[in-house]
C-alpha cells in the first residue's frame, strides 16, 4: 500500500489535513469520499482536482467513493458564493446527476478489492422528514458552531437564508451516513470545503462517538491569482458536447508557462521523476511541456482518437493540411478552428458577381489591388491551402467552398476567411 499522503504532498495538492489521518491511511486500506454537486449536466476542469484525489486514493490501495448530490444539489453550498444559488428543478437534477456519473464513472476503476463506488446522497435524504432530521443530527451541532465557519461567516453580512445555513448539516449527515454503512473513514475536497467537512468528523465524533478525518487540497488558481478553469468562452466543460476536445486541448496548449509545473503535478498521473525528467529536457521549451499536458490529460477525460482528431484539427491552419482534412472535420470544430480569423461574409449573388479572384482578395484582405496583384507575383497568396497564380488572379471565382460555406485565404503567414451565406 502507497503513502497517499506523501503522493499529494510532493504534487502540492495537500493543504489541510486532520491529525493522525495520514496514520490511519497506512495502516490498512479504508474508504474515502469526495462529494459534487449535479449543479450542472457536465463536470468542468475545476471539478478534475477533486477527482485527482479519488484517482491517487486509489491507485495507494484504498476504496475511492464519489458522492453525487442528488439531494444537496437541491439546497446549494454557500462555500465561496457572494449570493444564494438558484435552486434547480427535480427534472434538471436528474439529468445533472445522470451525466455526473457517466463522467466519473470514466476516471475510477470499478473492479478489484478496491473498486470504485458512485452513490447519490439523495437515496439516503429522500425519506427523512423535517422533524427527524432536527431531532437525529440538528441537536448535535450548536448554531455557535456552525456560524463559525468561513462558508456562513462570509455571508452574514450580505444575507444567507437557513436553507444554505443548513448545507454543512447536510453534508456533515453525508458523512456520518457512509461512516456507518461503508466505514468511510475520509473525506477529501477543495480547501473551500474544509468547514463543511470537518461538520462531518464533528457529527460522527458526537453522534456516535467514532473518529473520523478529513484533508483538502488548495483551490487551483493560476500565477496571477485568477481562478483556474475558464476559458474566455466560459467554463472548460469534461462533456464533448459542452467543449469540444479540440477546444479543450487548444485550452492546456495556451496556458500560462508560469502555471506548468503546477498542472503538470495536478492533473496528470506521471510519477516525480518522470516530471522533473521532463521538466530539465524542456526546460528551455515550456510548449514541449504543455503538449506532454495537454496530450495526457486529453486522453484521459475524452479519447486517444478524440486527441487525434484534436491534434489534426490544430494542423488545419498551421500544418501542411489540404481541402481533405478541411472537409474531414466535423463544422463545429472547423468553426471553432476558425475564431480568430478574419471573416468577410458574402451573400451567394455577391460572390458570384465578383469580378476576379483579384476583387475578392481585394474585399476580403482590405487592402489595394495593386497591393493584391504584388503578393500573387512575390507567391504569397494561398486559396484553401493552394498558391494563386497572376493568371488565376484575373480568373472569376470558382472555388470549392469548404464545408459548402468557407473560403480560407492566405497572405503570407496570415489568414482570412470569405464566408459565402
Amino acid at each position: 500500500m502507497e503513502n497517499y499522503i506523501s503522493e499529494l504532498r510532493w504534487r502540492g495538492m495537500l493543504q489541510d489535513i486532520m491529525p493522525k489521518t495520514e496514520e490511519v491511511l497506512l495502516k490498512a486500506p479504508t474508504s474515502g469520499y469526495v462529494g459534487f454537486d449535479p449543479t450542472a449536466p457536465s463536470l468542468h476542469i475545476g471539478n478534475l482536482v477533486p477527482i485527482m484525489l479519488l484517482v491517487h486514493f486509489q491507485r495507494a490501495g484504498h476504496k475511492p467513493i464519489a458522492l453525487i448530490g442528488g439531494a444537496t444539489g437541491m439546497i446549494g453550498d454557500p462555500s465561496g458564493k457572494s449570493k444564494e444559488r438558484n435552486l434547480l428543478s427535480s427534472e434538471q437534477l436528474d439529468i445533472n446527476v445522470a451525466g455526473v456519473r457517466k463522467q466519473l464513472e470514466k476516471f475510477l476503476d470499478f473492479s478489484g478489492e478496491n473498486a470504485a463506488e458512485v452513490v447519490n446522497n439523495y437515496d439516503w435524504m429522500k425519506d427523512f422528514n423535517f422533524l427527524t432530521f432536527l431531532r437525529d443530527v440538528g441537536k448535535h451541532l450548536t448554531v455557535n458552531y456552525m456560524m463559525s465557519k468561513d462558508s456562513v461567516k462570509n455571508r452574514l453580512e450580505t444575507g444567507i437564508s437557513f436553507t444554505e445555513f443548513s448545507y454543512q448539516l447536510l453534508q456533515g449527515y453525508d458523512f456520518y451516513h457512509l461512516y456507518k454503512t461503508k466505514n468511510c473513514l475520509l473525506q477529501m475536497g477543495g480547501s473551500d470545503q474544509w468547514g463543511n467537512i470537518t461538520t462531518g468528523s464533528e457529527l460522527i465524533r458526537r453522534k456516535d462517538g467514532g473518529e473520523a478525518y478529513a484533508l483538502t487540497c488548495p483551490l487551483l488558481t493560476k500565477a496571477d491569482g485568477q481562478k483556474f478553469g475558464k476559458s474566455e468562452a466560459g467554463n472548460v466543460w469534461l462533456d464533448a458536447a459542452l467543449t469540444s476536445p479540440y477546444s479543450f486541448y487548444q485550452f492546456w496548449l495556451n496556458v500560462s508557462d508560469a502555471d506548468i509545473p503546477r498542472l503538470i503535478r495536478f492533473f496528470t498521473l506521471f510519477s516525480e521523476a518522470e516530471i522533473k525528467g521532463f521538466e530539465a529536457e524542456h526546460a528551455s521549451n515550456p510548449n514541449a511541456l504543455k503538449r506532454i499536458l495537454a496530450e495526457d490529460v486529453t486522453t484521459r477525460v475524452h479519447s486517444q482518437e478524440a486527441l487525434e482528431d484534436a491534434q489534426k484539427a490544430s494542423q488545419l491552419l498551421f500544418g501542411k493540411s489540404t481541402v481533405e482534412d478541411f472537409e474531414a472535420t466535423d463544422l463545429l470544430t472547423l468553426q471553432e478552428v476558425f475564431e480568430g480569423v478574419p471573416q468577410r461574409s458574402f451573400t451567394k449573388e455577391e460572390y458570384e458577381n465578383t469580378p476576379t479572384i483579384v476583387d475578392l482578395l481585394a474585399e476580403v484582405l482590405q487592402n489595394s489591388k495593386g497591393e493584391i496583384k504584388k503578393a500573387i507575383k512575390n507567391n504569397g497568396i494561398s486559396i484553401n491551402k493552394q498558391k494563386i497564380t497572376e493568371v488565376q488572379g484575373q480568373e472569376k471565382p470558382n472555388f470549392i467552398q469548404l464545408k459548402n460555406k468557407y473560403i480560407l485565404l492566405q497572405n503570407g503567414k496570415k489568414y482570412y476567411l470569405a464566408i459565402i451565406n
